[in-house]
């Protein structure tokens, strides 16, 4: 009996090996991705996150949580030159506006054709992850002042544009070079209406967003859109997941988050460095996006700091490629990744890059993975992709 049970085991384990490489039933991450591989990541040292400064009294634990359960993944927020707003954009394929305690949300423009049954809006919002690739999924969000024209970063849609008065939002590029965009993230306009944005990949989108920092993903790009002539150019490319981007107040140069290296870029648009890029931050964790406050200053959200685990799955490749062969859900992979508890943290810098402040939630208890900083009259409106919530900061 013993023999046989070690037979067994002698020619199970193979054959579970085989059954997992191979995925028959289309079971792992990787499905519908025959050509995934798992490229080196060049990390710097793990133990040098200690150096970074901690907020011990975890201030944004006394962040107020508004409209709970009346927006799902509100990422970024946005003021109408009127100061109406908060704008969003939803889980749903939706941009809504916050009008006031009377009336409350209302649906300022969509994405996806009017009528698309996959993309009826629910009560309430909720995400619709099955069917985003059709409804669509505002990511950053931004007011062309000279205009009243809202530009939109769309996850699958890429750059699109809606009038002052809302409605159908108009695509506007979805592509460069000959490339399509697979995730488009975020945007930042300039004072003479040069958009610029990011593509954190031209082989996942975001519903596989985490396949980019599995595979080492190395094709996200920064690019320029002119409304004027329609000219789209790309300004760097080979980058791993480019995120969040905002430009100096001063309009000399540009900060964007490079969330798989955890860091900060600088892009120079004027001067003697024209065209060069530098990093501008290390950073502790994974950032998001990335805003300038009134004074010059850089608000980053970090969507968590960077865990050992995450490290050493970003520093050894073969790891990575295993994980994703074998039949897990995108939420386990993602706790795996994660390796810590669900928290939040917002960094200051200044216009050198050295941080001025640093506000975190360790717990998780008030507020947890944020994706957004919005400064307004000494408040701080943070968004995030994933809750249902957007939390208020007060400063004073």
């Amino acid at each position: 009996m013993e023999a046989r049970w070690w037979w067994a085991a002698i020619f199970s384990v193979p054959l579970l090996g085989a059954l997992i490489a191979l995925d028959p039933w289309e079971l792992s991450p990787i499905a519908g991705y025959p050509n995934f591989s798992a490229a080196p990541i060049e990390m710097r040292p793990f133990h040098l996150n200690r150096q970074f400064p901690r907020d011990r009294h975890n201030k944004l634990q006394q962040s107020q949580i508004l409209f709970s359960r009346e927006v799902h993944g509100p990422e970024s927020l946005a003021f109408d030159a009127l100061g109406r707003g908060p704008y969003t954009g939803v889980s749903d394929g939706r941009i809504l506006r916050w009008d006031g305690p009377d009336l409350g949300w209302t649906e300022f423009a969509t994405i996806y054709p009017n009528g698309s049954e996959h993309c009826k809006p629910q009560t309430p919002p909720a995400p619709n992850i099955a069917h985003e690739h059709e409804c669509g999924r505002p990511l950053g969000i931004q007011f062309m002042k000279s205009t009243g024209e809202l530009y939109i970063a769309d996850a699958y849609f890429g750059l699109l544009v809606v009038g002052p008065e809302g409605g159908q939002a108009k695509p506007l590029v979805n592509e460069a070079e000959g490339s399509s965009f697979a995730f488009t993230n975020d945007l930042v306009i300039n004072k003479e209406g040069l958009i610029y944005f990011t593509v954190s990949s031209d082989l996942y989108p975001r519903s596989r967003f985490l396949l980019t920092a599995f595979a080492g993903d190395q094709s996200g790009r920064v690019l320029s859109y002119d409304p004027v002539t329609r000219d789209v150019k790309v300004l760097c490319r080979g980058l791993l997941t480019p995120n969040g981007i905002t430009i100096s107040k001063d309009g000399s140069f540009l900060v964007f988050s490079e969330t798989g290296r955890c860091r900060l870029n600088r892009l120079w648009l004027k001067g003697d460095k024209a065209g060069f890029m530098e990093t501008f931050a290390e950073l502790p964790g994974y950032p998001d996006n990335v805003r300038v406050n009134s004074k010059g200053q850089f608000w980053v959200a970090i969507y968590c700091r960077q865990s050992l685990s995450s490290w050493i799955l970003l520093r050894f490749s073969w790891i990575r490629r295993v994980l994703v062969q074998l039949p897990l859900t995108f939420k386990q992979l993602n706790s795996i990744f994660l390796g810590s508890h669900p928290h939040a943290l917002a960094m200051l810098f200044d216009q050198d890059g050295k941080i001025l402040e640093v506000l975190e939630d360790q717990t998780g208890k008030t507020v947890k993975f944020i994706s957004e900083i919005e400064e307004r009259d000494g408040q701080l409106w943070m968004g995030s992709v994933l809750m249902p919530h957007i939390a208020v900061y007060s400063k004073s």
